[in-house]
């Protein structure tokens, strides 16, 4: 397989959010070649359950010659490997990584469609994919995701400030 861009979405509202998430990246680092790191953004939950706390997001930016399938399986096992527990649909969670886009595949398996299917209804995704690369276009349908985007105005978010750093 050629090698090939894919983007991973990951979120925590769980403890320590912020090391979660650094904890992530350096295991994604370690297994899949992550190229970069968008800013941090803290939103408060969409979707089912409102009553928990906000979550801090960012997307990382992957080159792999890795199947989407694989790249999952990889994810998935740093989610278990860092004590997700998957109680509730939507839920709280320590850490939670999906697989946003590879390359310009569309593709359904049982277990992974790609591009996300939530992708364009998801401020906390559109927004830091978008700082890393501005031009992505829904390789389904071929419009702007910053189109998308701006649709979703009722979707508020901030850049979250690491702690190290404040």
């Amino acid at each position: 397989m050629t090698r090939q861009t894919m983007y991973v979405g990951l979120g925590s509202n769980v403890g320590d959010r912020e090391a979660h998430l650094f904890t992530a990246i350096n295991r994604l680092r370690e297994d899949v070649s992550l190229c970069r790191v968008s800013s941090l953004y803290e939103s408060a939950p969409v979707g089912p359950v409102q009553d928990q706390p906000d979550f801090i997001n960012a997307v990382g930016e992957l080159e792999t010659e890795l199947a989407p399938r694989e790249v999952l399986r990889r994810c998935l096992a740093i989610e278990a490997a860092m004590g997700r527990e998957r109680q509730l649909d939507k839920g709280p969670r320590v850490i939670d990584l999906d697989l946003l886009l590879a390359g310009g595949r569309v593709e359904s398996w049982p277990e992974l469609d790609i591009p996300h299917p939530e992708l364009v209804h998801r401020a906390f995704v559109l927004r830091p994919l978008l700082e890393l690369c501005p031009d992505l276009r829904d390789p389904r349908d071929g419009r702007p995701l910053a189109e998308h985007l701006a649709a979703l105005g009722d979707q508020t978010l901030s850049t979250y400030q690491p702690l190290a750093q404040r």
